[in-house]
């Protein structure tokens, strides 16, 4: 049997106000392409297929259509809830689908879900778990344990429910499992939501230990094999969604795998999406427009770095952002105005009336306009949430 393993969509996901809607078209149509072409059997989509739980209709339209292209000639396909979606809205349809070999599960249930390959002739049997919030397990964790504890006892829960899940696996079925959770080991960026809480909603990778053969995962954008039990891996996310993804390759996973075989993977890498590229500039505004001058990433969303000795003025920052519409944000990077904040960090004094005084020294006494004190202010406040590598939001 071949299975085509993608998640973590996030249809309706904006980055700093612009619209993905085309790329996310882009992904569907290279999906549908890559299905297609290497005659899949079964599609598993791990979660989050959208970015909120009241996505735009345009979005809701989007799934709908791809999932209608991507079942077509009878092809199932098997989608679980994310910790982005609503369960509720996304299984709601259900009645409606369920003969077209969709099969939507909004919420965590008991009963395993079971496909029939038409090409193969196999079985397939799906432990699929979606986002298991303390709610939608329906039990509350102790309050007042210790984070080792508290996560010890969700895992031994996710473990629990996979077991149930898993009651049905035979020798003469291709066994497979799926979740949208975060599994110790995992490698995270910050364009996913937090599920756990200073780690204690982690899920050990024993807990998936249900027998599966293959375990298709989401929640985690870097694609990824995480230790455990059979082969146990994250397809990513088919866009980048933040700057911690600069220079991902993005991709979804395909799999051959026979009932009591070693299933075998390979990633098919994406083609759709504009790159998100991070520019950093130690020679001024110039350098920056000599960039834009060779093209150089023309069609990228662009997070600017800059280092300037004199303060940008509000007609540099409009001209940069007229230059390229790709350019998301624009920090400047002052060493004196650095020096001077490591200098009086001890003091009460406002990081205005620092910028103030260091705009004057810049400019022979002229007072900087309050749009500009405002728009500084707002590009330090947008430096001081940028995450470092790794780490959530």
């Amino acid at each position: 049997m071949r299975i085509l393993h993608t998640g973590d969509w996030h249809l309706g996901r904006t980055l700093e106000g612009r619209s993905r809607q085309k790329e996310q078209e882009q992904f569907i149509d290279e999906l549908v392409e890559i299905a297609d072409f290497h005659k899949v059997d079964l599609i598993l989509m791990a979660g989050d297929v959208y970015d909120s739980v009241n996505p735009p209709a345009a979005s809701e339209q989007l799934f709908y259509e791809a999932a209608a292209r991507l079942t077509s000639g009878g092809r199932p396909l098997v989608v679980i809830a994310g910790n982005h979606d609503q369960p509720e809205r996304v299984s709601s349809v259900s009645p409606l689908v369920l003969r077209q070999g969709i099969t939507l599960v909004g919420l965590p249930t008991s009963e395993p879900v079971t496909v029939h390959a038409a090409r193969t002739g196999e079985i397939a049997k799906i432990a699929a778990l979606p986002y298991p919030s303390e709610a939608r397990l329906g039990e509350l964790l102790a309050g007042d344990s210790g984070e080792e504890e508290l996560r010890l006892a969700y895992s031994a829960r996710v473990g629990k429910l996979m077991q149930l899940l898993g009651r049905e696996f035979t020798s003469q079925t291709v066994n497979l499992a799926m979740s949208h959770i975060y599994v110790l080991g995992g490698v995270e960026s910050d364009s996913e939501r937090p599920i756990q809480v200073g780690g204690a909603y982690t899920v050990d990778p024993s807990a998936l230990a249900c027998g599966a053969q293959y375990t298709a995962l989401g929640h985690l954008h870097r694609a990824q094999r995480v230790k455990g039990e059979g082969m146990i891996r994250y397809s990513g996310s088919p866009l980048a969604y933040s700057f911690s993804e600069a220079g991902q390759a993005k991709s979804v996973t395909l799999i051959d795998v026979a009932p009591g075989g070693e299933p075998t993977f390979e990633e098919i890498y994406l083609r759709c999406g504009r790159p998100l590229v991070r520019w950093s500039s130690t020679g001024g505004l110039q350098e920056v427009y000599n960039w834009l001058d060779e093209g150089r990433d023309a069609s990228a969303f662009i997070d600017l770095e800059i280092r300037l000795s004199e303060a940008m003025s509000m007609n540099d920052i409009q001209r940069l952002r007229k230059s390229r519409e790709g350019i998301i944000h624009i920090r400047p990077i002052y060493p004196q105005m650095e020096m001077e904040l490591e200098q009086t960090s001890r003091s009460r004094m406002p990081v205005q009336e620092l910028f103030r005084k260091f705009y004057q020294r810049q400019t022979g006494g002229a007072e900087p306009e309050d749009s500009l004190i405002e728009l500084f202010l707002q590009l330090t406040e947008e430096e001081r949430r940028q995450p470092e590598e790794g780490e959530e939001n």
